[in-house]
């Protein structure tokens, strides 16, 4: 008991250490590599360092605490090699390196990572998750605040608005949402389209009782043609974002590789998350960890698609269900525990949501009508009918739901909403 409070203590005075006057600037730099690679191997190599101009992330939690994500970013003070920032993000690469394509090519993708202005001298250092879940380095960039070739031009300069404002950035959770395919003219649809679906986030649960710590922004950008493109159809259109349906060659999955241009339209706001709203009836979107999420805005199951993906984006929520069609390939090694909160291989139950679960209720748990409503670990989820368990037997991340987050859903997604808004 002893040992567990003195440990408990000692990571709370490790996340309370870092002083962020002592060490940053509101404002952030954003680092632009390359991540090159195919199905088994990786590289990065760095390409630019911008100035933007605002943070929109905590000055008190600068430190992660989750340990989820694939990838993770450590910034280190030069002088005393303390961590003064860390985060944990996915990116479309990694989620590129199980698909067929992955097996027979290599390919490069544009990423970012943003922490705030450093006031003195750093070095950063990435790492990626092995097959095992555990961390490898990968990278390492020493970076001079004062370097000039620190960019300080924008470009995709437009003005923002407030769609919902609760108060000052450093203490909210600040969304950014972003017009694809929303020409000059139809801006007044964006500016309403952006109040609406805010309205359908703080329609679920938990974010209705946390709606006093969000931010919502929108970025009046208009892109010269309307819609999106669809190749499969051979429908191109001229977009501000270069979003795709057929990304992976999978029919809904609506994202965009022009990482550049979607942080150069973010960094006209304060951002924690980026959502992209993309101009499109077709059923859609997609999203993926501390990177961006997307949403088309003209489809029946619009505010289900907003909910559900925005619980990838936001808080690394896995999706649990196995029957439709996905462009992955093994993605989750069964004899680990995936990090995403709420699938487990049951191979390290405890450290997942095994708590929640009643003394009577068998783990396994039976889909019966008799634990229909019951927190238990059901088999199927992540893709995958076998060896992976979801904790309930419907969830807004399995089915077409709203308002229908699971207890265990609920709880990550706290967590996050609490981890920006301290």
């Amino acid at each position: 008991m002893k040992l567990f409070a003195f440990a408990f203590l000692f990571t709370s005075l490790i996340y309370c250490q870092v002083n962020f006057d002592d060490y940053f600037s509101n404002k952030t730099l954003r680092l632009d590599y390359f991540h090159t690679g195919d199905k088994n191997h990786d590289s990065y190599s760095f390409d630019e360092m911008k100035e933007e101009p605002f943070w929109g992330g905590s000055h008190k939690n600068l430190i992660d605490k989750f340990n989820v994500g694939a990838y993770k970013v450590v910034v280190l003070d030069d002088s005393t090699k303390k961590e003064i920032y860390t985060h944990t993000y996915s990116t479309l690469f990694h989620e590129w390196q199980t698909t067929d394509e992955a097996v027979v090519t290599s390919k490069t993708f544009s990423e970012s990572v943003v922490f705030p202005f450093p006031k003195h001298k750093v070095e950063v250092e990435f790492y990626g998750r092995d097959r095992k879940n555990n961390y490898v380095h990968k990278f390492e960039y020493k970076i001079d605040p004062q370097d000039y070739f620190i960019k300080k031009e924008r470009n995709l300069e437009y003005p923002s608005f407030k769609v919902y404002y609760a108060g000052d950035s450093a203490v909210k959770v600040d969304i950014v949402i972003l017009p694809e395919g929303y020409t000059k003219d139809e801006m007044e649809l964006f500016r309403n389209d952006c109040k609406k679906f805010a309205d359908y986030l703080f329609n679920s649960d938990p974010y209705k009782q946390n709606k006093d710590k969000f931010n919502v922004w929108g970025v009046e950008a208009p892109s010269m043609e309307s819609g999106t493109d669809i190749p499969a159809k051979n429908i191109w259109k001229k977009t501000i974002l270069n979003t795709s349906f057929y990304t992976f060659n999978l029919d809904r999955y609506c994202m965009t590789s022009d990482n550049k241009s979607v942080r150069d339209l973010a960094a006209n706001a304060p951002y924690d998350q980026i959502y992209i709203l993309i101009n499109s009836d077709k059923y859609g979107g997609g999203s993926i960890y501390n990177f961006y999420s997307a949403c088309v805005h003209k489809n029946k199951y619009e505010e289900y698609i907003f909910t559900h993906e925005f619980g990838h984006g936001f808080a690394s929520l896995a999706d649990e269900y196995y029957t439709s069609d996905v462009a992955y390939k093994d993605f989750y090694d069964l004899t680990v525990e995936p990090t995403d909160p709420n699938i487990t291989t049951l191979v390290n139950f405890e450290s997942k949501w095994k708590n929640l679960v009643d003394k009577n209720t068998p783990v396994p748990t039976p889909a019966t009508p008799e634990y229909k409503n019951k927190v238990g670990a059901f088999e199927g989820g992540g893709y995958v009918a076998k060896g992976i368990y979801r904790p309930m037997q419907d969830c807004t991340m399995k089915s077409i739901s709203v308002n229908n987050f699971c207890p265990v859903c609920k709880d990550a997604i706290i967590r996050m909403i609490n981890f920006y808004s301290e």
